[in-house]
Parts: structure tokens; C-alpha cells; sequence
């Protein structure tokens, strides 16, 4: 069976294209994350029949945080995002991981998914997260959540507002990454503490 000459042209024009198809953005050499202050004990066994539980939602994002970057507020109404900074996952994922970590630390209380707490009267913790990035103007990292919580056996819904700035050098990946980490981790103790109380 012989090819046609069409084809053997076309596949022939088609190799310089070659290098230019790409499937997808070059993720930066390294990716940010969250890392909580306090430490949970390895090996601690916890039990919601002894222990107050609670139910930590993964918080709503606006439409600006619902990707991997690092969004900078530019001017009151201009958004960009950070050069070469990426986040390892979405970043309502990693503050909800951050909370769980630090209402177990420094409550006590077992922090149990949607599916284990069927059978559990638990308290829930939801919320949006409104700011999770840097402010150029300003030149800090800023992480403002919204949170409302339902205690169990209450009849309404408590809401507050918790919101934690920290300085930074440059409006860059490496400046980035340690200021969000520090905001969300103060953030998320005063958001314990609120709980725990």
C-alpha cells in the first residue's frame, strides 16, 4: 500500500508546528502551599463520642480565587496575578485543610469530612473567602474570610468576618508564598478560637 503524495506533503508541513503545540501552561519550577504553625501530635487518637466535632466546609471563592494563581489587587478595581507563582491546589482547599489542623490544635475538637458526620451532631463551620492574594497599593498579603458557623443544638447561624494583613517586600513568587502563609494561619487561629469558645 502506497501513500499519497498529498499526505506525505502534508505530514511534511506539519513538523514545524510541531513545537509549537502545547497542551497546557509550563507550571513554575516549584508550587506553593500551606503550612500550619501548630503542630497536631502524631498517633493521637480522636473520638467525636468524647469530643466535640465540627464539620469544616471547604469556603466559596469568588471567581478571581478559583484557580491555582496568586492574585494581586492592582487598583480598587483591577486584578492581576503574581508572576511564576502557583499554588499546588486551589486555594480554599488549602485554607480548609490549614482551619482543620489548627481547630483540632487548639480546640480539641474532631474535625470530621461531610459523609462521616451524617450520624453526628456536629458543629458546622462555612464561609467564603473573599481575599486570598496581595494588595500592590498597600504592599501586603491579605486574607479576608467570612465565616458562619452552626453550633449544634443552636437554632440560628453565627457570622463573622476574620481578616489578617501581613507585609511584604515585593510583589512577587518569593515574597508571595511566606506572607499568605502567615496571614492564613492567623487568620484561621482567630477563626479557632471563635469556635472553640
Amino acid at each position: 500500500m502506497t501513500k499519497s503524495p498529498l499526505l506525505s506533503i502534508m505530514l511534511v508541513a506539519a513538523l514545524p508546528l510541531a513545537g509549537c503545540i502545547s497542551f497546557g501552561a509550563t507550571p513554575p519550577d516549584t508550587l506553593l502551599t500551606l503550612n500550619s504553625t501548630v503542630a497536631l501530635p502524631v498517633g493521637q487518637a480522636q473520638n467525636s463520642a468524647t469530643a466535640k466535632s465540627i464539620v469544616i466546609a471547604v469556603p466559596v471563592t469568588p471567581q478571581s480565587l478559583a484557580t491555582t494563581r496568586v492574585p494581586v489587587q492592582t487598583s480598587a478595581t483591577s486584578i492581576a496575578y503574581v508572576k511564576e507563582a502557583q499554588w499546588a491546589e486551589p486555594p480554599a482547599r488549602l485554607f480548609a485543610r490549614l482551619m482543620s489542623d489548627t481547630v483540632t490544635a487548639r480546640t480539641g475538637r474532631v474535625v470530621l469530612g461531610q459523609v462521616q458526620a451524617v450520624t453526628e451532631a456536629n458543629d458546622q463551620l462555612a464561609g467564603e473567602l473573599r481575599n486570598f492574594g496581595l494588595d500592590a497599593d498597600a504592599r501586603v498579603a491579605v486574607v479576608t474570610f467570612d465565616a458562619a458557623l452552626t453550633r449544634s443544638g443552636a437554632t440560628g447561624t453565627e457570622k463573622r468576618r476574620f481578616e489578617a494583613r501581613v507585609p511584604v517586600t515585593a510583589i512577587d513568587a518569593v515574597s508571595a508564598g511566606p506572607a499568605l502563609n502567615q496571614a492564613a494561619n492567623q487568620v484561621a487561629q482567630q477563626v479557632a478560637d471563635w469556635v472553640g469558645r
